[in-house]
């Protein structure tokens, strides 16, 4: 038997050894839209479009960085077009690039990202700077105490619109929404803050959750501070086609897609495994292994405690920030309980420590190993994982040591969440 993991641009077909009893983990078949541009045309015409902009001299588009697959070709243009018929000035339109404290995308990574040409041409494409501090807005504090400081080019447009992927999150419970706006053009401030240790410990920090999840609530509060923003929601299958596409008010419409792929991310078996198989999600998700950690926290919800996690990442980019790096050989040097002792204090976390502050997690439950094409010895050794030749060995090695036969397979990775009954 064969399973194909998504990995890189072109997936890995693992064979599975002789003997080995297999549980393919996907989501339920999920519809895809006959015809997307349509679909996003009735999106935008009637989720109230045309009445929040009537009036407005200005807006700003929020979208996702290279690490999430949004399909900006299918909707930023006749958003634009839209915004240009209802009396917004081209030239005061900005899309604004969210990208939290990750890199900006810049040159042909930034066309990537925007898929048209026509939208570069037309309007400002920007990227967020989370440390340049005179792009930001000071609102005050949340009633817990994150300091908001958000862009200006967002805060003070007479349009907000946030566009995005909504999809299971491993600390925020869903993306999307809320979330493209904090951390996603936050200063580093409020973003080292909602990702301390405090905030990352908490239990419903956690996929698929947001009854109670302390980022959520920190999220929802922020959008609430600046006066509200719409949004423009979107939801794709394995093979990046458009499932879903709404538009409206930031949180009704963020909702109101999360219900929809809570019917198929979120899967429940009726038992845990020794052996867990799982993907990164393929490019672009899988470009580093700052990105990897969403797979390798997704496939908790089946692993036994003690067992094996074998996690196949292409990691194109190397490791990441040099931050993270210096988190990971933080980790590597004390352990997973000196590091978080190390953490446990901090009002402010240093920047992506968060990321491997969520690995321990994974780490504490079992044993967990990488495929990887992509790490050069320097950055293997920082990992605080095992690396594996071959995800087929891996996987024969893990049966035997089990002396169990059963395998959990997870061909989508952190796409999809997996719970025991």
């Amino acid at each position: 038997m064969k399973v194909r993991l998504l990995y890189g641009r072109g997936g890995l077909e693992v064979r599975l050894p002789a003997g080995c009893e297999a549980t393919v983990i996907e989501k339920p078949p999920m519809p895809v839209l006959e015809d997307p541009e349509a679909a996003v045309a009735a999106a935008l015409d009637g989720g109230g479009l045309r009445e929040a902009a009537a009036g407005a001299r200005s807006a700003c588009i929020l979208i996702c960085d290279i690490t999430r697959p949004v399909p900006n070709r299918l909707f930023l243009r006749p958003l634009i077009e839209r915004l240009e018929g209802a009396g917004v000035p081209p030239g005061a339109i900005t899309v604004l690039v969210a990208t939290g404290l990750h890199r900006p995308n810049l040159g042909d990574e930034l066309a990537e990202v925007v898929g048209d040409a026509w939208v570069l041409a037309r309007v400002r494409v920007e990227n967020h700077y989370a440390r340049n501090d005179e792009d930001h807005v000071d609102l005050g504090q949340t009633r817990r105490g994150t300091v908001i400081r958000l862009d200006r080019r967002f805060v003070e447009a007479d349009l907000r619109i946030a566009t995005g992927l909504v999809e299971p999150h491993f600390m925020a419970g869903y993306s999307g929404g809320r979330k493209v706006i904090a951390p996603g053009i936050a200063h580093a401030e409020t973003i080292t803050t909602f990702h301390n240790h405090r905030f990352m410990s908490d239990a419903k920090a956690d996929n698929c959750v947001l009854e109670g999840n302390p980022l959520h609530r920190e999220q929802m509060e922020i959008l609430e501070r600046i006066g509200g923003a719409t949004a423009l929601n979107t939801v794709i299958d394995d093979h990046r086609r458009l499932a879903f596409v709404n538009f409206g008010e930031c949180a009704e419409s963020h909702l109101e897609a999360v219900d929809f792929v809570r019917r198929y991310a979120e899967v429940t078996l009726p038992r845990r495994f020794s052996t867990v198989v799982t993907s990164a999600a393929g490019y672009p998700l899988d470009k580093t292994y700052y990105q990897t950690v969403k797979g390798m926290v997704g496939a908790l919800g089946v692993l036994e405690d003690g067992g094996d996690l074998i996690v196949a990442s292409e990691c194109s980019e190397g490791l990441g920030s040099a931050e993270y790096r210096d988190a990971q050989r933080r980790l590597v040097e004390q352990g997973p309980e000196g590091f978080l002792a190390g953490i446990s204090g901090k009002a402010h976390a240093d920047i992506d420590e968060w990321q491997t502050q969520m690995q321990t997690r994974s780490l504490a439950r079992g044993r967990v190993s990488l495929f990887t094409e992509g790490l050069a010895p320097s950055d293997r050794a920082v990992t605080g994982v095992t690396h594996v030749a071959s995800v087929e060995d891996a996987i024969a090695q893990s049966m035997a040591r089990h002396r169990d036969r059963a395998v959990a397979l997870i061909p989508e990775g952190p796409y999809v969440v997996p719970r025991s009954a």
